[in-house]
């Protein structure tokens, strides 16, 4: 019987004096290649650069390792690794649900959501739920889902056909535009509105003061007034 004592295996590369071997190919701190040069040369190399030397591919023979400064080298990666999270895009399925016999105002309202959600990129499951006798028509929900595919047809398209699950019949609305792209349209549009309002409020500001007041009633006074014809 045996016993593992040895902590979890480190993701993180071996840098300065953890590399254990004899001999590595070195790149220095510009991406240029050294060559195959001895473990305490790399290592000295490392100290006059004030550098660290960081093994990077521990798998080839020799190990490669190059010149850098680990600590920048670590942050600048979890910066961008972050940074790639903030936009990454992830598809959504949005539901929606209707009856067979919806109203024309309920009607509007589920599409005016529909548009919505396509607009932002996600995709949409619409849901007819049918109801006591209302099963034994189908075709009643196929073509309220034909109907609403149509209505929006300009931001999304059929990705699923409508289909009859049980009680309920479920189509599938897939939207033109890619998440990332409503996205960043997103994100234009509020910097635009933003750049309105502050580019728009001095000029919305009127001088109130006494002086001001009467310079315009001055100039009012002093405009020609204009004549009227009468037919």
């Amino acid at each position: 019987m045996w016993c593992y004592r040895g902590g979890s295996i480190s993701a993180e590369p071996r840098i300065n004096d953890r590399i254990r071997v004899p001999e590595v190919r070195l790149v220095g701190p510009s991406g240029e290649q050294v060559g195959i040069v001895p473990l305490a040369k790399a290592l000295e190399l490392a100290q006059e650069y004030d550098l660290d030397l960081v093994e990077v591919a521990a798998t080839a023979r020799p190990p490669v390792c190059k010149l850098m400064d680990y600590g920048k080298f670590k942050y600048e990666s979890a910066m961008k690794a972050r940074e790639a999270r903030k936009n990454q895009a992830h598809t959504v399925i949005k539901e929606m649900k209707l009856r067979p016999k919806i109203d024309p105002h309920d009607y509007d309202t589920k599409k005016g959501h529909v548009v919505r959600f396509l607009k932002q990129g996600d995709k949409v499951k619409i849901t007819i739920m049918f109801r006591g006798r209302e099963q034994s028509r189908p075709e009643l929900g196929f073509r309220l889902l034909q109907r609403l595919a149509s209505d929006v047809e300009e931001l999304g398209f059929i990705e699923s056909n409508p289909k009859q699950d049980g009680r309920n019949m479920i189509m599938v609305l897939g939207p033109h535009k890619k998440k990332t792209e409503a996205m960043a349209e997103a994100r234009e549009a509020q910097a635009a509105r933003k750049a309105e309002r502050q580019g728009h409020a001095p000029d919305d500001h009127v001088d109130e003061s006494p002086d001001a007041v009467k310079a315009r009633a001055d100039a009012d006074a002093e405009a020609p007034a204009e004549s009227s014809t009468e037919a």
